[in-house]
């Protein structure tokens, strides 16, 4: 056998293999289809002030028809949402600069995604990770 046909088989066997395993399991991944959305800064506004950014990293599971391939043209309008409705109604805990109100910032978010992506395209958001600016940030008043 050639070398060139080694290699070439060599490369294919992996391909394959992936493949094959998809194909063994039909039925969708247990926790089913989702599309991460890392990164994002929203703003601590207490007292009419800038007080603190946290650095929000969210997980959106997806129904109904919606596929990963589908909405990643959609993500930049979900993100562009999500940042103006915090900085008009804040998902600021009253005692706290440091946190997110993630009850707010998920239903928020599943409005946008009703009216950008259709009723039922997102079933659940999930908020992976908050990372501060400043570490500081009990509401001392």
């Amino acid at each position: 056998m050639r070398r060139r046909d080694l290699i070439a088989a060599s490369a294919a066997l992996p391909v394959l293999a992936a493949g094959s395993e998809a194909l063994a399991g039909d039925r969708p991944a247990p926790g089913g289809a989702s599309i991460s959305m890392p990164g994002v800064g929203l703003p601590i506004i207490a007292g009419g002030r800038l007080r603190n950014y946290v650095f929000v990293s969210l997980r959106m599971h997806l129904g109904g028809a919606a596929t990963p391939e589908s909405m990643r043209p959609r993500e930049a309008f979900l993100r562009d949402a999500l940042v103006r409705a915090a900085h008009r109604t804040p998902f600021t805990v009253t005692d706290d600069w440091t946190v997110i109100d993630t009850a707010a910032l998920s239903a928020s978010l599943m409005r946008s995604a009703a009216a950008i992506a259709g009723r039922g395209a997102v079933t659940r958001v999930e908020i992976v990770s908050q990372a501060l600016r400043r570490r500081t940030g009990v509401n001392a008043r």
